[in-house]
């Protein structure tokens, strides 16, 4: 299994592959904001993994490995951004938010957010319960003295 900085290379790569059709070194170290040397070698050491396949000065391609793991990654991400917007986590801090747990998370417990996700989104009035419970919990705080 990748370590959490390891998914990160391959989330990023990935993206930037789905985007623009390629990925160099300089993209990934823009879109990370790490130096390209950083970059050359995670991106040797996702190599010698079986993520990618990397040829200096060629650029990179994910391997099948390398892809699977990358959109699970990026399916992780965008159901997490999903689920804390869903339960009302200010716009701001949702990107931040999933950065901080994405990787503290089993998949079980991905596969769990993401059936509570499908039970909101399926039963809209729940949804509407919970935003109005929120509204009630945000006035009773809002009253209670500092």
């Amino acid at each position: 299994m990748p370590t959490p900085s390891m998914e990160d290379y391959i989330e990023q790569i990935y993206l930037l592959i789905e985007n623009k059709g390629y990925a160099r070194v300089s993209d990934i170290a823009e879109a990370l904001a790490v130096h390209p040397s950083s970059v050359t070698k995670m991106v040797q050491k996702l190599d010698r993994d079986s993520y990618l396949v990397y040829e200096k000065y060629r650029g990179l391609i994910l391997t099948k490995k390398g892809e699977k793991i990358g959109k699970r990654l990026v399916e992780r991400h965008d159901l997490l951004e999903n689920f804390l917007r869903l339960i009302g986590v200010k716009e701001e801090n949702i990107y931040e938010d999933v950065e901080g747990i994405e990787h503290h998370l089993s998949w079980n417990s991905i596969d769990r957010i993401g059936d509570l996700v499908q039970f909101f989104e399926e039963n809209e009035e729940r949804l509407a319960e919970l935003k109005l419970m929120q509204i009630k919990n945000e006035e009773v705080i809002d009253k209670e003295p500092i």
